[in-house]
């Protein structure tokens, strides 16, 4: 059950204190796509993560990672100005271990960012990256998405009865 609980809660991308990670050594961020940075469907960045990108692009190696295609990654790639890592197949490993070999970062220098417990966070652990977890922008996702949240669900009730993580309860 541990793999399943964020290093960091917090209501959005917006939310997240980027300076304490930079002094905790964190050197690389990793964020998801879908109902991470924008709401699923949308085809472009919204100026707001134009934004907070340009502002991240100083202090860290920004990769967006995701299981989605490299058709739905490219604008994002093209008018950020970041890396991309696609059909990533979270939470399996081999992507993540790609990106550690061609940026050299070490496990405890990267920080991923993402609203799914089952992908981004359970992924994230795995790989010993410190792991944070934001709320989804929205309830529109793919049916695979769905199916994942119905199992997060109960991983999720299972840490509020234990008093470990209560969605809404945000900590750093």
């Amino acid at each position: 059950m541990d793999k399943f609980i964020p290093d960091m809660y917090q209501k959005s991308i917006y939310d997240i204190n980027y300076k304490s990670l930079k002094k905790r050594g964190i050197k690389c961020l990793l964020f998801d796509l879908d109902n991470t940075l924008v709401s699923y469907g949308e085809v472009v960045p919204t100026n707001k993560v134009k934004n907070l990108f340009a502002k991240l692009e100083d202090d860290f190696k920004v990769i967006i990672m995701s299981n989605s295609g490299k058709k739905r990654l490219i604008p994002f790639k093209e008018q950020l100005n970041v890396d991309v890592a696609f059909s990533s197949k979270k939470p399996l490993k081999a992507k993540y271990k790609k990106i550690m070999s061609i940026y050299n970062f070490k496990d405890f220098e990267i920080a991923a960012i993402g609203d799914q417990i089952m992908t981004d966070i359970f992924g994230a652990n795995r790989m010993g990256f410190t792991s944070i977890l934001v709320n989804a922008l929205s309830n529109i996702e793919p049916p695979q998405t769905k199916f994942n949240r119905f199992w997060e669900s109960k991983i999720l009730k299972s840490l509020e009865k234990k008093g470990i993580l209560e969605k809404g309860k945000y900590y750093e």
